[in-house]
């Protein structure tokens, strides 16, 4: 999912004052590595806990429907890793090749990937679970509303945002030219 950009890329936003592009670059970079962490630290309890389940003596025998959510639970979590620890790899990859502004973009869409694949492993691994103790039924209701939460946090309320800063934007720039007559 991509967010709308507001008021063009984040390129054409100002700097802090003083700030350079380089280091506007570092400052948007050490940020995106902030939040990796916590979202990391989600990642490794989930792939942990998944890889505990395939050996408890209640999941010896799983159904077929278990075994296929386990499976797609195990792999989305592996994606979401992966793609959470791609911007770090890609900064090393290109470390010092003045190319800064460019890490920081790509790290943004592997930070995002890896988001979706961490909600929709956190949603698989909901179900599998939920499965094991309501049945289907019950633990697809009670998972879609889990599935509602984290959009509505994790998607819906930013971009709800976004389109309100660009709606503030767009009426405080029409505003300036009005007020602001051609001589």
């Amino acid at each position: 999912m991509e967010f709308p950009r507001v008021g063009g890329g984040d390129e054409h936003r100002p700097a802090r004052p003083g700030e350079s592009p380089v280091q506007r670059a570092d400052r948007n970079f050490a940020e995106l590595i902030s939040e990796l962490r916590v979202l990391q630290t989600g990642v490794q309890f989930l792939f942990g806990f998944l890889l505990i389940l395939a050996v408890q003596a209640r999941f010896a025998d799983p159904s077929t429907f278990a075994r296929v959510t386990y499976v797609v639970a195990l792999a989305l979590c592996c994606a979401a890793a992966a793609l959470l620890m791609a911007p770090v790899a890609y900064h090393r990859a290109l470390f010092a090749k003045g190319v800064k502004p460019e890490i920081v973009r790509v790290s943004n869409r592997f930070a995002r990937a890896g988001m979706l694949a961490l909600f929709l492993a956190i949603i698989s691994a909901v179900l599998l679970v939920l499965d094991a103790v309501f049945g289907l039924l019950g633990a697809s209701i009670v998972t879609a509303g889990v599935a509602v939460f984290f959009a509505v946090l994790w998607y819906v309320v930013p971009l709800r945002r976004l389109q309100t800063l660009a709606r503030e934007r767009e009426a405080h720039s029409t505003k300036g030219r009005d007020s602001n007559p051609p001589a």
